[in-house]
């Protein structure tokens, strides 16, 4: 599964990007998982992904990015500001299981 993480580009990121992929390690999850920012996403998109998921930072932006994941019919999830942290990965996931579920 691939997931494109838009966030506002800075270095939180990476660590949420880590906390996301060591909770898929715990749970038996093979994902893929690249951080953009905002301006990059649009580009990005293109390439194939299963789940768009948005940080808070750039959640005042979320009906952009919900409209644009509609042309290629990806799901959008909106990470709660609780995860967006270096042990948020189970919060994470839990938003993209309920749009697998």
């Amino acid at each position: 599964m691939k997931l494109l993480l838009v966030c506002s580009g800075g270095m939180s990121s990476s660590i949420v990007v880590k906390a996301i992929e060591k909770e898929a390690v715990k749970t038996g999850l093979v994902i893929t998982v690249k951080s953009v920012g905002s301006g990059e996403f649009a580009e990005e998109l293109k390439n194939g992904w299963d789940i768009v998921l948005i940080a808070p930072q750039v959640r005042h932006r979320a009906a952009f990015f919900q409209e644009a994941a509609a042309e290629y019919n990806v799901p959008v999830a909106i990470i709660p500001p609780q995860g967006y942290n270096p042990l948020g990965g189970a919060i994470i996931l839990a938003e993209v299981k309920k749009i697998l579920n």
